[in-house]
C-alpha cells in the first residue's frame, strides 16, 4: 500500500495588498507558500474495483489523486458544437456506443441526436462517463466528480456508473475524487480515502434502497415524459397509464393497451424513465409490476420494443419470452382523434411475452 507525502510549494510575489495582508493578519513573511498532503492509497496490484478520495475543498484530493494514478485522471473531452453527441465518441460501433450511454443511464435516444453543449449538465456528466468506460483504459479516476450536477443526478447517475463498471468483471476500474458524501453510499466504493479526517478504510458501501410507488394516472401525465420518448408522442385514447413516483416525484410512466384482434392480451406501448433517473433498472421494475398485475388479471402481456437496452434485459430475462423478430416492424391499426398512431413500420423490433 503507497504511502504518498507531498509538498507543494508556490512563489509568493510581493506587492503592497500582499504586505497589509500579512500585517493585518500577523502571518509570518514568507517568500514561498508551502503545504504537504500526506495519505495512503491501495496499490493497483491490490483488488478492487472503485474507489473514491472524498474531503472538503483545499484537502489535496486532486493533488494526492494526480500522484497516485497520473495519466488515468480524466480529462475533459473536445465535443464538436454542431455534431450529435452520439458523433462525439472517437471509438466503437453504434451499439457500442449506445451500451455505454445506456449502461450510465443515459437512456433517450432523442437527446443523443443533440450537440453534447445543448444537454443539461446531468446529461454531459453521463456522456464524459460513457466515453471514459469506452476507453481502452483500465483505470478512469474522475475529479471533482458529481460537482456540476444536482444532488439526484449525482446520486443515480453514481448507482448506474458502479453497475457499469462492476459489470465489466474486474476489467476497468475508477477512482471517484469528490467532496460530496453523498455519492458514496449510491457509488459502492471498496474504500474510501477521507482526507478530513486522513482515514483510509476499506469496505464497501450498500446502496441505499429505492421504494417506488405505482398508482393510475391519466393520459394527460405523459405530456411529461413524451420528448424523453424515441417514438411519437401521441397516445392511443384506449391506453391506461400508470406512474412511479420515488420521492413523492413522478420518475417513470408505463402505457398499456389491449392487442386488436386478441381478446384478453395486453401490450405494452409506451415505457419511460426521465433521464435523471434512469440507470438503476426502474423502468423494468415499473414494466413487471405493470405485467404482474395484468396477469394476476388472468390476461397477457407483450412488449414490443427496439431500445438496445431494453432488448437486452428482456432477453436476458427469464420472465419474458421472445415471440418474434422483425426487420421492419409492421403497420399499426391503432387511430387516435383521427389521426393513425405511429408504428413500428419501417423499423426493426423485438417482440417479447412476459411469463409471471
Amino acid at each position: 500500500m503507497p504511502h504518498l507525502s507531498l509538498t507543494v510549494e508556490t512563489a509568493i510575489r510581493p506587492s503592497f495588498r500582499v504586505q497589509q495582508l500579512v500585517g493585518l493578519f500577523d502571518l509570518p513573511p514568507a517568500a514561498h507558500s508551502r503545504e504537504t498532503f500526506t495519505a495512503e492509497v491501495p496499490h493497483l496490484d491490490e483488488a478492487w474495483t472503485i474507489g473514491a478520495i472524498v474531503g472538503p475543498s483545499g484537502s489535496g484530493k486532486s493533488t494526492l489523486a494526480r500522484a497516485a494514478f497520473g495519466d488515468a485522471v480524466l480529462k475533459p473531452a473536445a465535443w464538436a458544437a454542431d455534431a450529435a453527441v452520439i458523433d462525439g465518441f472517437p471509438a466503437g460501433s453504434i451499439g457500442e456506443v449506445t451500451q455505454a450511454l445506456a449502461a450510465v443511464g443515459f437512456n433517450s435516444p432523442p437527446a443523443w441526436l443533440r450537440p453534447f453543449q445543448v444537454l443539461s449538465n446531468g446529461e454531459q456528466f453521463r456522456c464524459e462517463l460513457a466515453r471514459a468506460l469506452l476507453s481502452d483504459e483500465p483505470l478512469v479516476v474522475c475529479d471533482e466528480f458529481t460537482s456540476v450536477v444536482d444532488r439526484t443526478v449525482a446520486q443515480i447517475g453514481s448507482a448506474a456508473l458502479a453497475k457499469a463498471v462492476r459489470r465489466a468483471n474486474g476489467a476497468r476500474r475508477f477512482v471517484a475524487v469528490t467532496c460530496h458524501y453523498d455519492v458514496l453510499p449510491w457509488l459502492e466504493p471498496d474504500w474510501v480515502l477521507d482526507l478530513a479526517s486522513g482515514q483510509l478504510s476499506r469496505r464497501r458501501l450498500r446502496r441505499p434502497a429505492i421504494e417506488l410507488f405505482v398508482r393510475p394516472c391519466p393520459q394527460a401525465a405523459w405530456r411529461r415524459f413524451a420528448r424523453h420518448h424515441y417514438l411519437s408522442g401521441s397516445l392511443s385514447r384506449g391506453a391506461t397509464c400508470h406512474v412511479a413516483l420515488w420521492r413523492a416525484e413522478p420518475v417513470a410512466f408505463c402505457a398499456v393497451i389491449g392487442l386488436l384482434g386478441h381478446a384478453g392480451h395486453k401490450r405494452v406501448t409506451r415505457l419511460v424513465t426521465l433521464p435523471d433517473y434512469q440507470g438503476l433498472g426502474i423502468g423494468t421494475r415499473l414494466l413487471e409490476f405493470i405485467a404482474t398485475q395484468v396477469r394476476r388479471r388472468g390476461e397477457r402481456i407483450s412488449i414490443t420494443t427496439r431500445h438496445p437496452a431494453m432488448c437486452a434485459y428482456l432477453q436476458r430475462s427469464p420472465r419474458w419470452r421472445r415471440t418474434g423478430t422483425r426487420k421492419s416492424g409492421k403497420p399499426s391499426r391503432q387511430v387516435m382523434r383521427a389521426a393513425q398512431v405511429r408504428d413500428s413500420q419501417g423499423r426493426g423490433v423485438v417482440s417479447f411475452e412476459f411469463l409471471g
